[in-house]
């Protein structure tokens, strides 16, 4: 096992949470000094997108065969839509002189650690280059003017982690909560995309160093310990037919290019250091890779009974703060559908560019027609022996669809353990059922440890699936990223890192908080939705 390694796996295994103990956090939270959630850069040319809140055609169950939606031009109304949809402003929310905004992508504790960069090879639209979004102002910062111009007609969307964000409220664990916000941007996009009729494309071979280097991260323009870390690169394919991106090229335009701004600061007081964050991001960088693609069959996924359009879904969704405990059963026909929407050969995760490492392990409570109890459903089928294998031996495995691979384990009620097992957090029994993401964990981090982050991004990508899912059958979902890790192992039977729990989540019937008022996401800027 080489330092990178035992580096990440020390990592994970010192930010576990226990019954006796939490992973080490701050002692003390000053609300009014938290970081601000929207960066800007000083010193940049600002494009003002077009007033966001278009209504698109296609409905929610549409988002299935996206290759029957029409593609929409790309231009500066659609890449703004595009930006608006995956990681706008969905609302505001006010309780007396609080107010904070809630944003299309979730993120953990509302603290949005990812940032949002749009590349243009081009001039077409917009001066080729790279660009900053500020979701606050639905504008664009140029960051890079390009002095080459390359032929390719469509943009890239870069994404990168402002750690420390995070780790302001959660300390050590933020890591992993940055990661589980990136698959959920991911995700977001997406989502975004295919309401335009367009597609995502994984650049997964680019390295942290490049991506750094595209996106002007590598330069000396933000504060100590407010620095981004770079982590994905994304091709928006808005034609049926693309050219190849020539990647040096874009690289030596983005070095050679005319640099422009500063990063302002996130103004809050550095009062804690996490410097174990700083040392897992470095073991964990990615290197540049040769990525195999891997190819599955697309299934046909559970029709979805929603009539509502996409972009009132995507607008619409929320992060539940509490259920009605007392809600009647959950359809069946619905959970199904949830369900098949996560699987790897279904159309949301065909930018997923590798086999499925992530199952779900599922506490049931209530739901029409299934018994109470603990199912699994293994996301790939040469998985199932496997997860069989490593736990408890009294699980009976027993399928219990014929259009899903889901398999009853044990019946039981379930509730409070599914609440102690999520920081004793109601949410977790409340609902119609809470879940564990378990990841085939051990030897893909020992594979390269750069995997690690790419499992995160996978849970973070079927917590998003979840989300939409859970808002077209009029429920309401929310990520659980505090659990007792090791507990959770115990009670499934997992003796070893061969699995690992990475991240719950939990679907019900939302209690809403009439305390609370609701602002539309951009009416500072005129707009009403």
């Amino acid at each position: 096992m080489n330092k990178q390694t035992e580096t990440v796996l020390s990592y994970h295994n010192r930010t576990k949470h226990s019954l006796e103990r939490y992973a080490k956090g701050p002692e003390s939270i000053d609300w009014e000094d938290q970081p601000d959630q929207f960066r800007r850069f000083s010193g940049c040319e600002i494009v003002t997108l077009p007033l966001p809140g278009a209504e698109l055609e296609p409905s929610f169950a549409d988002l299935d065969k996206p290759e029957t939606i029409p593609a929409r031009p790309l231009n500066l109304m659609n890449a703004g839509l595009l930006l608006e949809l995956a990681f706008g402003l969905s609302a505001w929310k006010q309780y007396g002189p609080s107010r904070w905004a809630l944003r299309c992508n979730p993120s953990s504790g509302n603290l949005h650690p990812t940032e949002v960069y749009l590349i243009s090879p081009r001039d077409s639209f917009i001066k080729s280059g790279v660009y900053h979004y500020v979701s606050h102002d639905h504008s664009l910062e140029q960051r890079c003017r390009f002095e080459g111009i390359l032929p390719d007609s469509d943009i890239l969307i870069g994404l990168s982690s402002i750690h420390w964000r995070e780790a302001w409220k959660y300390g050590e664990r933020a890591y992993r909560y940055c990661q589980h916000d990136l698959g959920h941007a991911l995700g977001a996009l997406r989502y975004a995309a295919a309401t335009l009729g367009w597609s995502v494309e994984l650049l997964a071979e680019w390295s942290d160093d490049d991506i750094a280097k595209l996106l002007g991260l590598d330069r000396d323009d933000f504060k100590k310990q407010e620095h981004e870390s770079p982590d994905i690169i994304c091709r928006i394919n808005t034609q049926s037919e693309t050219m190849p991106l020539d990647i040096k090229a874009l690289l030596e335009n983005a070095q050679s290019g005319t640099w422009f701004g500063k990063a302002d600061s996130l103004r809050a007081y550095h009062m804690y250091k996490w410097p174990v964050i700083d040392e897992v991001s470095i073991a964990a960088s990615k290197p540049q890779t040769e990525e195999p693609e891997w190819q599955t069959v697309q299934q046909q996924v559970i029709q979805s009974s929603c009539t509502k359009s996409a972009t009132q879904i995507i607008r619409q969704r929320r992060s539940a703060q509490q259920f009605d405990g007392k809600m009647s059963p959950m359809q069946q026909t619905d959970f199904y559908r949830m369900l098949a929407a996560v699987m790897p050969a279904t159309a949301a995760f065909e930018l997923w560019r590798w086999p499925p490492k992530i199952h779900l392990f599922i506490f049931v409570h209530r739901v029409e027609g299934l018994a109470p109890g603990i199912y699994a459903l293994p996301r790939d089928h040469d998985a199932l022996a496997k997860l069989q294998a490593a736990t408890l031996a009294d699980f009976d495995w027993q399928k219990v669809s014929k259009a899903i691979p889901l398999y009853h384990l044990y019946s039981g009620d379930c509730r409070q353990i599914a609440k102690t097992l999520s920081c004793h957090q109601p949410i977790a029994s409340d609902s119609a059922f809470s879940l564990g993401m378990v990841a085939e964990f051990g030897e893909t981090i020992e594979a390269a440890p750069w995997q690690y982050r790419r499992l995160f991004w996978e849970c973070g990508l079927i917590g998003q699936t979840l989300y939409l899912e859970a808002e077209a059958a009029g429920l309401r979902g929310t990520g659980i990223g505090c659990y007792f890790d090791d507990s959770v192992h115990e009670l499934l039977g997992i003796k070893d890192d061969k699995l690992q729990s990475l991240y719950h989540f939990t679907v019900g019937k939302p209690l809403e908080d009439k305390r609370l008022e609701t602002l539309p996401a951009y009416g500072h800027l005129g707009g009403v939705v």
